[in-house]
């Protein structure tokens, strides 16, 4: 691993990392990712009193906040009659998500492939797109897992910033955003439907309010940006 020239300011800085040490890392971090989700979406835990607070319950989903520790964690449940996880896992991804928060989404494309379920993204929102997202950069790692019981998770944040700008410069005056854990958990129940847990973590005071559509579901939820 060698770093940019001593004048770089550390703002800036970039890591230039070997594919294999790119893999290790996306691949610890990930499942990290995946353990918070499925802690997340564990029912029993949830029924415990165990931190999370339950801010509405609006059109059948279940949208709740755990409010010890930082950074702050929203989660969103639902059930979805007559979809199986897997017709719902192929919309579940990151470029599909990204969509969602603003629909003036300029790009989005796979930047590398680590392997059959971990790849690196990137996401920019041009000019037209909300203050919040304007001019803003994502390059995020997306890991798609089946567990031993069949539940599916897709688990999705930024890379670290130094490796992000080793591996995909910044272009332009683009401003590189960083999307802390957050994914899904799709459990599958009788009847071929399925209970979707959404979990979105943020830091800071910066939050955009989104709705994220699924059939007739609506689902609001707080999704940040936090600059680098």
């Amino acid at each position: 691993m060698s770093t940019s020239s001593g004048t770089t300011t550390a703002t800036s800085r970039s890591w230039s990392v070997s594919e294999d040490s790119l893999r290790r890392y996306v691949s610890y971090a990930s499942e990290s990712c995946i353990q918070e989700l499925l802690s997340a979406s564990d029912s029993s835990r949830a029924e415990g009193g165990d931190g999370w607070k339950v801010l509405a319950f609006e059109n059948g989903v279940e949208i709740s906040k755990r409010c010890s520790g930082s950074p702050h964690v929203f989660r969103g449940r639902w059930l979805l009659r007559s979809v199986s996880p897997q017709q719902f896992i192929t919309v579940a991804t990151a470029i599909d998500a990204a969509k969602q928060w603003d629909p003036d989404l300029v790009e989005a494309k796979y930047i590398k492939d680590l392997n059959d379920n971990l790849s690196i993204i990137r996401l920019r929102f041009g000019d037209a797109s909300k203050p919040l997202f304007k001019n803003r950069e994502f390059i995020v790692y997306e890991r798609r897992e089946t567990m031993d019981d069949g539940t599916l998770v897709v688990a999705v944040a930024s890379l670290p910033k130094e490796i992000a700008a080793g591996l995909q410069p910044k272009k332009n005056n683009s401003i590189r955003g960083l999307l802390l854990q957050s994914g899904w958990v799709v459990e599958k129940l009788e009847d071929d439907s399925c209970m979707v847990t959404y979990v979105v973590q943020y830091r800071g005071a910066q939050m955009q309010r989104l709705e994220m559509m699924e059939g007739r579901v609506n689902f609001n939820i707080l999704i940040p940006t936090h600059t680098a």
